[in-house]
């Protein structure tokens, strides 16, 4: 009987060694490596960035610099008229655009004009204004040229250019150009065409209902717009 008590209390101490042990490496493990927390703490989804926002470029003056001749360079000239300021006269034959300042001064700006057969004169106001403007070439210019596209978007290969200015109910206009070495000929389908950094310029400074007057390829009048020295 009293060996049979002495084996019980030696297995007893065993067990509970054996779960002391157990007790200390499970304590050990845990903190080693405490269970993750990430099921009830969740993190808030990453959004991503939104597209940078796409803007016309802007205008340079480098254009201007393309080695026009003096002449054509925009500068204020002397030029007596009896026109209001603010009106603008197209010098044809001589390949200028002047707006009118008052006090016998107006602005000149060197332009190219329509080729043989396709200027035209007359007075007309500007009834519209748009900056970098798409391209949809008319019907007239589809007809002799069937291979240019029926819209183009505005940007800087555009034939329009950064601004144009729309007159009257016609299908002619004061724009820029993509192809500034062109100012000073006649090469276009009748609108009439400033660099870039020139039409910019014109545009700040005249409004809708602008009255435009065309000179016909006739008048050939010596230049009237002299330089202020």
């Amino acid at each position: 009987m009293l060996n049979s008590i002495k084996l019980n209390s030696r297995l007893a101490a065993a067990a509970f060694g054996a779960l002391a042990i157990g007790a200390v490496a499970f304590s050990a493990s845990a903190t080693a490596a405490p269970l993750p927390i990430f099921p009830f703490i969740m993190t808030p989804p990453t959004q991503a960035a939104p597209p940078p926002v796409q803007s016309m470029p802007q205008v340079q003056d480098e254009d201007r610099a393309a080695a026009l001749p003096a002449r054509l360079r925009r500068q204020v000239v002397n030029y007596p008229t009896r026109e209001a300021p603010g009106t603008i006269i197209i010098d044809t034959p001589n390949t200028y655009l002047y707006l009118v300042l008052g006090n016998g001064q107006a602005m000149r700006y060197g332009i190219g004009v329509g080729r043989e057969g396709f200027t035209w004169s007359g007075t007309q106001t500007i009834t519209r204004k748009a900056e970098w403007p798409d391209w949809t070439p008319p019907p007239e210019m589809i007809a002799r040229q069937p291979y240019l596209p029926r819209q183009m978007a505005g940007g800087p290969g555009n034939p329009l250019g950064a601004r144009a200015m729309y007159l009257g109910g016609t299908i002619y206009r004061i724009h820029g150009t993509n192809a500034p070495e062109t100012i000073g000929t006649r090469v276009s389908s009748g609108c009439l065409r400033l660099t870039n950094a020139d039409v910019t310029d014109l545009y700040s400074r005249v409004n809708v209902g602008t009255k435009v007057i065309v000179l016909p390829m006739t008048d050939r009048r010596a230049d009237l717009g002299t330089a202020i020295r």
